[in-house]
């Protein structure tokens, strides 16, 4: 399968969607379940029914993710996404579900793209509302981490070339239909077992067509901070679809580099939940950026963090704030260290991969490449057809999702655990306790 030419992005959310948000949960379930099904929804089916549970695939603080096999007569592996009830103090008093939780599962019933994670229905069950996904068997980062075992061995350039073509291909298709993701890293990019990419977790995921309020307003901390655009570090009351792109252009570079660009420590809110002003993570992207200048960047002045980046300047004044851009010298030695040629071609990202990531991690978001732009790059255009098979040509195999036995128990009268009684957010079993597909 080829992808030369990127599959049509066109058509929009039917607008009448966007009420969904302000309407009732059992609305939104209703709407979303009748829109795939014929039979319409009924609140007896029951996930049992439906599925054969295999395993416990990880936790958040949105509940847990299980494995899924489908029977009496639905074929087919799936992820199931419990959500975890609102509650308020310490005895268990459900106010409903979080903003969040009912964001995704509106966009979701509405969204349909090869390279964004397919929904196959939402199961309203007591107290609990289960999201059954299409079921993926890897993602970015655990593919990242396997090319770190036993020793550092680079993803080959080709797998890199189709992972980001197809990436931007669902990227595309958001934007397209007015959706910012907000949220996206390796562990969001998920790959099946054929090896085409599918956009993930729409937990933060909101549309931005004529919104009422800003979007901080709504949102005042969005993005995982290592992805997390510099607009957004600057405190910046609205945004566009270019916090997305810095993030996809964070998520290249640590395709070809087998770590995060910009590892910075988060400072976390205060009792007040006062956002802070995230000093380190600046100085990461400063370092290798060098430090954003109004000549270039016309509406840094008017960020609202612009004198915590002054006095970050004043007193630290390390020689690298001084200087240009080292993007480049961090790219070459990235493609020394990895075994890619230093020229385009076939195996390595080349010259035209360094003019694309470049224009990804552009400061000002008015002149960062879009979606549509980078598809039309050279560094996709000069090397040749673009496989739908990510994996294509790669010799091996990458290790099966990891799924525990420990906690399988998907029951609704069980509901998902907490911080304190359950796994931490996004933790990962120990590999003694996991059973390897």
């Amino acid at each position: 399968m080829s992808l030369t030419n990127p599959p049509s992005s066109s058509g929009s959310l039917s607008r009448t969607r966007v009420g969904n948000l302000k309407r009732s949960l059992q609305a939104t379930v209703d709407d979303a379940i009748e829109s795939r099904r014929p039979g319409g929804y009924t609140s007896k089916v029951r996930v049992r029914d439906r599925y054969n549970i295999v395993g416990f695939i990880s936790s958040g603080t949105y509940g847990r993710v299980y494995k899924a096999v489908g029977k009496n007569g639905k074929k087919g592996e799936f992820a199931i996404k419990k959500f975890k009830p609102d509650k308020e103090g310490e005895t268990i008093q459900y106010t409903g579900l979080s903003q969040s939780a009912i964001r995704e599962m509106s966009l979701c019933t509405e969204l349909s793209h090869a390279n964004v994670v397919q929904l196959e229905e939402i199961i309203l069950e007591d107290k609990c509302i289960f999201m059954v996904f299409e079921y993926t068997e890897h993602d970015l980062l655990q593919i990242i981490h396997h090319h770190t075992q036993p020793q550092r061995h680079a993803i080959p350039a080709t797998m890199v070339r189709s992972i980001m073509f197809q990436l931007l291909n669902g990227l595309l298709y958001l934007h397209t239909n007015w959706v910012l993701h907000r949220d996206l890293k390796p562990a969001n990019i998920l790959v099946t077992s054929s090896g085409a990419i599918r956009i993930g977790d729409l937990g933060l995921a909101r549309l931005f067509y004529k919104p009422l309020n800003s979007l901080f307003s709504g949102d005042k901390v969005v993005v995982t901070i290592w992805y997390r655009a510099p607009e957004l570090l600057m405190g910046s009351r609205h945004y566009t679809p270019a916090v997305d792109m810095w993030a996809i252009g964070c998520i290249f570079a640590e395709l070809l580099s087998l770590r995060p660009i910009f590892k910075g420590e988060e400072a976390k809110m205060d009792s007040k939940k006062t956002v802070p002003f995230q000093r380190n993570q600046m100085m990461k992207i400063v370092e290798i950026l060098g430090l954003p200048r109004k000549e270039s960047w016309p509406g840094l002045t008017s960020m609202p963090e612009y004198s915590q980046l002054q006095s970050l300047v004043l007193h630290r004044q390390p020689s690298h704030f001084h200087r240009g851009s080292n993007l480049e010298g961090w790219y070459q030695s990235c493609l020394k260290n990895g075994g890619y040629a230093s020229t385009s071609s076939a195996g390595t990202p080349g010259a035209d991969g360094f003019d694309l990531l470049s224009r990804m991690l552009e400061y000002d978001p008015v002149k960062r490449i879009t979606a549509e732009q980078a598809l039309e790059h050279p560094y996709f255009t000069n090397g040749g057809p673009i496989s739908g098979n990510c994996f294509e040509g790669i010799e091996g195999k990458y290790p099966h999702r990891r799924v525990t036995q420990d906690d399988n128990d998907i029951r609704s009268g069980s509901l998902p655990g907490t911080k304190r009684s359950g796994l931490p957010d996004d933790s990962l079993m120990r590999a003694s306790k996991r059973l390897k597909e």
